[in-house]
C-alpha cells in the first residue's frame, strides 16, 4: 500500500516527486496568459449564466493604437508641407538685381525769334495760345487704360503708371519745386541706386548730360521769375510696356505751360508764357513696384523762351514779357573732352507763342 500521503496509483505525473516533468522549464508569465485565446469563466459567472467553462477571447490588437496612428499621420503631413513650401516658397530670395542705369539727360534751350509776348490779362494770354485747351495741374496727366502683360499683373502695371505720374506731378507741377526750394519730394520717388547721382547733381551741377538739376525736375531761377499762376497747363501721354520678364517701362511725353512774371512784380506787370516739352523714360523692377519708386533712365527737355547764351544746367532762366534773347550761341563743346555733353540750342517757333 502506498503511504498515507500518496494516492493509490502513486504520485501523479508532473507533481513533485513524480515522473519527469517535460513542462517544468515553461514559465507562464503575464504576457503569455494575456495572449491566450481561451479564458476560463469565474465560478460566479458559471453559476449565474450557466455558461460553458471557457470563452473565446477577442483577438489581441497588434500594432499602433489609434492615437499613435493619428500622431504619425500628422507628422507625415507636416513634414510633407515643409518640403513643399521649401520648394515653392513665395518669398524666395530674388535673383541678384542688374545695376541701375544712370540717368541720361538732355536740356535744349529754345530761343525766341523776337520779343517775348506778354499781357497783364492771364486768361487772355492762355486763350490765345496753343495751350488754350490744356488741362490744369494733375488733371493734365491722366492714367491711360491699362492691362496685364505676359509677366506683370494689372495691378503692377497700374502701380508703374501711378508712380510715373506722381514723379511728373511732383517734379514739374509742385510750386515748391518750381520755385527752386524743394527737391526731397522728388528724391523719395527714385530707386535708391540713383540717389547718389541725384545728390551730386544738386551739390555740383555740371552740364555733362548726367548731373544737371533741370534734367531731374523743372525749376526756375527765383531771382529772375516767379509763378503768376500756380495752376500749370498740361497735356501729354503715358504708355506702359513690358521690357522683359522682370522689367516694366513707362514712357511719358508731356507739354507744360507756365505763366511767369518778374520776381517781386506787382499785379500790373505783364505776364508771359513759358513752354516746356519733356519726355521721360522710367524703368521698374518688382522691388520698385512694391516700394512705389522708379528708375529714371532718360530725360529729354526742350524749353523756352530761353537765351542760348545762358546756362540752364542748375536753373531755368526764362525770358519774360518784352525781353529778347542775348547775342551768342550755347557754350562751346570741346570734342577732346571725354564724358562731356554736346551743347545744344534751338529756336522757339513763333507759332508756339501766344498771339497778343
Amino acid at each position: 500500500m502506498g503511504g498515507p500521503g500518496n494516492p493509490p496509483e502513486g504520485t501523479p505525473e508532473g507533481a513533485p516527486g513524480g515522473g519527469e516533468d517535460e513542462y517544468r522549464s515553461v514559465v507562464f508569465d503575464e504576457s503569455f496568459v494575456r495572449a491566450a485565446r481561451l479564458q476560463e469563466f469565474s465560478a460566479q459567472e458559471r453559476i449565474a449564466d450557466h455558461a460553458p467553462a471557457v470563452r473565446r477571447r477577442p483577438p489581441l490588437r497588434r500594432g499602433l493604437s489609434r492615437q499613435a496612428l493619428v500622431l504619425v499621420l500628422l507628422i507625415a503631413v507636416a513634414f510633407g508641407t515643409a518640403i513643399y513650401m521649401g520648394v515653392r516658397h513665395p518669398y524666395q530670395t530674388p535673383a541678384a538685381r542688374e545695376p541701375v542705369e544712370p540717368l541720361r539727360m538732355t536740356v535744349i534751350p529754345l530761343a525766341p525769334e523776337g520779343k517775348v509776348p506778354g499781357t497783364a490779362d492771364l486768361e487772355y494770354l492762355y486763350d490765345h495760345s496753343p495751350a488754350a485747351q490744356f488741362r490744369t495741374g494733375a488733371e493734365g496727366v491722366p492714367l491711360p487704360a491699362s492691362r496685364r502683360t505676359a509677366h506683370f499683373s494689372d495691378s503692377q502695371v497700374v502701380s508703374a503708371l501711378t508712380t510715373a505720374k506722381d514723379y511728373i506731378v511732383r517734379s514739374a507741377l509742385d510750386p515748391e519745386v518750381l520755385t527752386g526750394g524743394e527737391v526731397r519730394a522728388v528724391r523719395v520717388l527714385l530707386d535708391p541706386d540713383q540717389l547718389e547721382q541725384f545728390d551730386q547733381s544738386f551739390a555740383r551741377p555740371t552740364a555733362d548730360g548726367r548731373h544737371a538739376p533741370t534734367g531731374w525736375l523743372v525749376r526756375f531761377d527765383p531771382s529772375r521769375a516767379e509763378l503768376a499762376d500756380r495752376k500749370v497747363r498740361v497735356q501729354g501721354t503715358l504708355q506702359a510696356a513690358e521690357a522683359d520678364s522682370s522689367t516694366l517701362e513707362v514712357t511719358a511725353d508731356h507739354t507744360f505751360v507756365y505763366a511767369l512774371r518778374p520776381a517781386g512784380a506787382t499785379g500790373e506787370d505783364e505776364v508771359s508764357l513759358f513752354t516746356l516739352r519733356r519726355e521721360l523714360h522710367f524703368r521698374f523692377d518688382r522691388d520698385d513696384l512694391r516700394l512705389h519708386q522708379a528708375q529714371l533712365v532718360v530725360s529729354y527737355v526742350q524749353a523756352g523762351p530761353l537765351s542760348c547764351a545762358e546756362d540752364s544746367t542748375n536753373h531755368l532762366r526764362p525770358l519774360l514779357a518784352g525781353q529778347t534773347a542775348k547775342e551768342g550761341g550755347p557754350a562751346g563743346t570741346d570734342p577732346y573732352a571725354t564724358g562731356s555733353a554736346t551743347a545744344l540750342c534751338g529756336s522757339l517757333a513763333t507759332s508756339a507763342q501766344p498771339k497778343v
